[in-house]
């Protein structure tokens, strides 16, 4: 009965030990970036500071099928509504439908969305670069469209913060993630103060020095920053650009304009490569690629945060102007690049 009592002090003082370490580091298991929250690292670290322009709400407004003058087909870069408020600002209606609900653009597509009754003359398809090859390739072999239909797509979408607190203590998150995360903190801590550090890859994300970093990012660490491991630092093929020209044939009555965001390790680490240039003028292409390199070349803090893999709203509001200086084009009828 003595040892019982004793083993059970003993398991109520670990437990209690590791309740007081846990909510000790819990604030670091509330993560803002979706790169930090993957890697468990601190959005102390790499949680961005400096502010970012604010959104009007009203400019992210969702416009029926019916009413549309712009048909948006995105990814995870579209379905906010950031960049589209740049065209939405010029009196343009926009409606954005997510790949995810569309799936393919199949053989069938024109005739499925004059179903829609979508009327406009324009139709941006978007993607981000690492699922370029493959989604389009599936499209090419797609017969019939078989949509599904985000309950979410005509809800509203709150914009984006224009300051993130990175010191905001949050007890919301798991007090083992707290702990796991100081140990990440320590680890990267270490490695990073190496004279030869060049990045470390933890789980699926890498943790790479960037040159210039300090200039081109406003968090802690500003040397490193968060990126997708599994980015390529192969370029896109010529297959790619076979396959959009077999989509393209299948678009009739409308303007189509393609879109290819670059992995944010395409713009930081791999900045050498050459699939837009490669774009001919009859793709009606945007060359975000340039625009982002533009941005990094004029020292545009942020145009990634360190934290996110997606753009923050200044490059969002980037991406936007491109975009609809190419719809200027169309308008005019310009077909250049």
């Amino acid at each position: 009965m003595k040892h019982a009592r004793f083993f059970s002090l003993f398991v109520f003082v670990i437990a209690a030990l590791y309740g007081m370490v846990g909510f000790y580091f819990l604030p670091l298991a509330g993560y803002q970036g979706e790169l930090t929250r993957m890697s468990m690292l601190p959005d102390s670290m790499f949680g961005w500071t400096k502010a970012q322009p604010a959104i009007d709400p009203a400019l992210m407004t969702q416009s029926s099928w019916q009413e549309a003058d712009v048909l948006v087909i995105g990814d995870s870069f579209s379905d906010p509504r950031i960049w589209q408020t740049v065209l939405t600002g010029h009196g343009l209606r926009v409606r954005t439908e997510h790949w995810a609900s569309v799936r393919d653009m199949c053989e069938d597509f024109s005739p499925w969305l004059r179903k829609q009754g979508f009327k406009g003359k324009y139709l941006i398809l978007e993607s981000v670069e690492r699922n370029v090859q493959e989604g389009f390739a599936q499209s090419v072999r797609c017969k019939n469209m078989d949509v599904h239909y985000s309950v979410d797509v005509d809800k509203p979408r709150a914009p984006p913060a224009t300051t993130f607190d990175r010191d905001k203590k949050d007890y919301s998150g798991r007090l083992s993630v707290g702990i796991k995360t100081r140990i990440n903190m320590f680890s990267y801590e270490q490695l990073s103060a190496q004279p030869d550090f060049s990045n470390w890859l933890r789980d699926s994300i890498k943790v790479a020095r960037v040159a210039q970093g300090c200039d081109l990012f406003s968090h802690q660490r500003c040397r490193d920053a968060l990126f997708l491991g599994a980015d390529s630092a192969q370029d896109l093929g010529e297959d790619v650009i076979g396959n959009m020209k077999i989509l393209n044939a299948r678009i009739d009555g409308v303007t189509p304009i393609w879109a290819i965001v670059p992995n944010k390790s395409t713009a930081y680490l791999y900045p050498d490569k050459h699939f837009w240039d490669k774009l001919e003028p009859g793709l009606r292409s945007v060359n975000l690629f340039e625009t982002v390199q533009r941005a990094i070349r004029d020292k545009i803090v942020d145009v990634y945060p360190a934290n996110d893999s997606h753009l923050s709203t200044t490059g969002y509001l980037l991406m936007g102007e491109e975009i609809y200086r190419r719809i200027q084009r169309e308008q005019n009828g310009g077909v250049a690049r």
